[in-house]
């Protein structure tokens, strides 16, 4: 009887030039893994806010979540997500800066896809608004404080234009978005992150709300595009910053007085930010 042949090796990987590095060997399934847990602290407070109604309706008074206690939660979620992205890609090999996107990026072509992504953006909202006109509006500043006097606007500021552009970009796109691309295509990982990055931040206040997330959904598409063209999530983090940066500034009353100060010093950190930085090899050209 004739022996079968043993299968053939794989090909080896092509070598990549010197001082290019490919992607992190983060499987897809780790990312969604990251995903399911890292929202956790989020959707407790989530919970503690559809509790809090409930019970205010219930006995016919008002209850609501101090916006301290929202302050801190926020931290401890910017914390966990960052903390579970570390985690999780640290069982597969040593996480290091660049693994998340933590580079630099030519200066010019990164802000010249950082505003073309902008543009788009807002040209696509404006027409759905246009179109389906959401009659509904985010409630974070409030629930930061942001309507409590000179400190809470300072702080409400503080956590929508610096906290939060850093640690969500550093989860989706840097830990999630670079699992995903592991094993799916660009649009594919980058539809499905987006995705994602919508429903996250559904506030389950009312059905209306919804509406919301499908111009969420597509900021968090637009910025793995970037993130892929410029290989450096500093630019996706600045154009996180500017878009928040607008919207505090439209939301809160006052809040341009933070946006003015908070939003360029965030930009000029994302453009100094590589000098801090662990020197890194140059992202793999698409």
């Amino acid at each position: 009887m004739a022996s079968v042949p043993a299968p053939a090796p794989p090909p080896e990987r092509p070598e990549l030039p010197v001082g290019v590095a490919g992607r992190p060997r983060w499987p897809a399934w780790l990312g969604m893994v990251g995903f399911a847990i890292g929202p956790g602290p989020l959707l407790l407070l989530a919970a503690l806010a559809a509790l809090s109604r409930a019970t205010a309706e219930a006995g016919a008074q008002e209850a609501e979540i101090s916006a301290t206690f929202v302050v801190v939660a926020t931290l401890v979620q910017g914390g966990w997500f960052v903390g579970v992205a570390l985690l999780l890609a640290s069982r597969i090999e040593r996480p290091r800066a660049w693994h998340f996107g933590l580079r630099g990026a030519e200066l010019g072509p990164a802000l010249g896809w950082a505003a073309l992504g902008m543009v788009a953006f807002y040209m696509l909202t404006a027409v759905y608004g246009v179109a389906i006109q959401p009659d509904a509006e985010q409630g974070t500043v409030e629930a930061l404080g942001g309507d409590q006097g000179i400190v809470g606007l300072i702080v409400a500021g503080v956590m929508v234009i610096a906290v939060a552009p850093v640690v969500e970009e550093v989860f989706f796109r840097g830990f999630l978005y670079g699992a995903l691309r592991s094993r799916l295509g660009i649009w594919a990982a980058a539809g499905i992150n987006g995705a994602l990055f919508g429903v996250i931040h559904f506030s389950f206040e009312s059905v209306e709300a919804l509406l919301l997330v499908p111009p969420l959904a597509l900021l968090g598409f637009l910025f793995c595009l970037v993130y892929e063209r410029t290989g450096s999530l500093l630019p996706v983090i600045g154009m996180h910053a500017f878009n928040n940066t607008v919207a505090y500034a439209a939301q809160a009353e006052g809040g341009w007085q933070v946006s003015v100060v908070a939003g360029p010093l965030v930009l000029l950190a994302c453009v100094l930010a590589p000098r801090l930085l662990p020197r890194a090899p140059r992202p793999l050209p698409i």
